[in-house]
């Protein structure tokens, strides 16, 4: 009778209890996964539940690094679309900017051209003077300047012909009067320079020619 009560009691049900605080201790156990891996635990004896945990466990992290890459991969895209969003906005910015202050500046040019001719005229006096000198420095503080002299070479691209003649002296199509000055930012035309161009005369080098093949005219003296 002893014997059959204690074979009873080795196959009863067994009893695991998993909580992670001892309710006699209220100390932390250590997990079951370790304890089954602690030294001395014989091999295979991993429990199925544990195992079944950890593979779950696995598969989440792996879930979550993939997550972390692909949020990782937007931000990157969106910080670059954002860079190149606001490099755009400062160019355009720049561009109205530069138009508006060209915009202004070319309803100057009229009354620099004023100015100019009042100061050739010796009309620039008293207070209109010190309000056209102050014209004229806060348009080139904005970088507008004049150009245009005389003797300059005449370029097409800078200058605008409005009159045409032969001169002798010179070597090629030359400014020989400024009739309005041109204006310029930096390398921007705003307004050619509008000149009389001259250039060099056809027939200046025959004529001199001629002038020296000529045989000198006798003198008194040499009549004598």
């Amino acid at each position: 009778m002893s014997e059959f009560s204690s074979e009873t009691e080795n196959t009863g049900p067994t009893i695991r209890d998993r909580r992670r605080i001892d309710p006699e201790t209220y100390q932390v156990r250590e997990p079951q996964s370790a304890a089954a891996h602690a030294p001395g635990a014989p091999a295979g004896s991993t429990d199925p539940e544990v195992a079944s945990v950890d593979a779950a466990g696995t598969e989440e992290i792996a879930q979550l690094k993939t997550q972390l890459g692909e949020r990782t991969a937007d931000l990157q895209r969106l910080q670059a679309e954002y860079v190149n969003y606001k490099r755009r906005v400062d160019r355009d910015r720049d561009v109205a900017r530069k138009g508006g202050i060209e915009s202004v500046l070319r309803d100057l040019m009229s009354v620099l051209d004023d100015i100019r001719s009042a100061r050739e005229h010796e009309e620039l006096t008293g207070g209109f003077k010190a309000v056209a000198d102050e014209v004229e420095r806060v348009t080139g503080r904005y970088g507008l300047e004049s150009y245009g002299a005389k003797g300059d070479p005449f370029d097409p691209h800078v200058h605008e012909a409005l009159l045409h003649a032969h001169a002798e002296g010179i070597d090629g199509p030359t400014c020989v009067e400024i009739l309005q000055l041109g204006y310029r930012i930096g390398e921007r035309i705003l307004r050619p320079a509008r000149v009389a161009v001259a250039e060099p005369d056809p027939n200046a080098p025959a004529a001199q020619a001629e002038s020296q093949e000529a045989p000198d005219a006798p003198t008194a003296d040499d009549e004598q």
